[in-house]
Order: structure tokens, then C-alpha cells, then sequence
């Protein structure tokens, strides 16, 4: 499947879920994640995520796709994220 996952998460924790769906997704912008994704490996992110949370302050949203086929995605302005430099 393929997912967009969104997140916003108190200044303590941004990095720690930053670090966990760099390991599942691909890193669009500012918390912003897309990618295929099995649902295991989604189940483990969710996992993840929610042991660095805090419910009363913390938000994650999850989009899921079964097909990209009548989908566009389109990017206006620079393009962040996407390529990974590896030296």
C-alpha cells in the first residue's frame, strides 16, 4: 500500500519521530512522509510513533492508498526531501 503520513509533535520529540519513518518512508518535506509500506512494517511505524508521543499534545495522521493509479502529485516551489546523499 501506499501511504502519506503527516505529523505534529512537541519540540522534544520532532527528532525521535523524525528518525523513525526516515527507517519506513521517504521524507518529502517538514513532517511529511510518503511511500510503500507493507502492513506490517506499518504497524511496526505506528508502534514506533506511538511509544514517543504524547496523546494530549502529539499528532500523527496517516493517509492510505490501496493504488496510486488516478492519482497526480504535483510540487509547487522547491521540491524538499526526496534524495538521500550518500558519501
Amino acid at each position: 500500500m501506499y501511504v502519506i503520513l503527516v505529523y505534529d509533535m512537541g519540540e522534544k520529540r520532532v527528532n525521535k519521530a523524525l528518525k523513525i519513518c526516515r527507517k519506513y518512508l521517504n521524507w518529502v518535506q517538514n513532517s511529511v512522509f510518503e511511500g510503500e509500506i507493507t502492513g506490517a512494517k506499518l504497524t511496526r511505524l505506528k508502534g514506533e510513533l506511538k511509544r514517543v508521543m504524547e496523546d494530549e499534545e502529539d499528532s500523527v495522521i496517516i493517509y492510505q492508498f490501496r493504488t496510486l493509479n488516478y492519482s497526480k502529485r504535483e510540487v509547487m516551489g522547491v521540491e524538499k526531501g526526496g534524495e538521500e546523499y550518500i558519501l
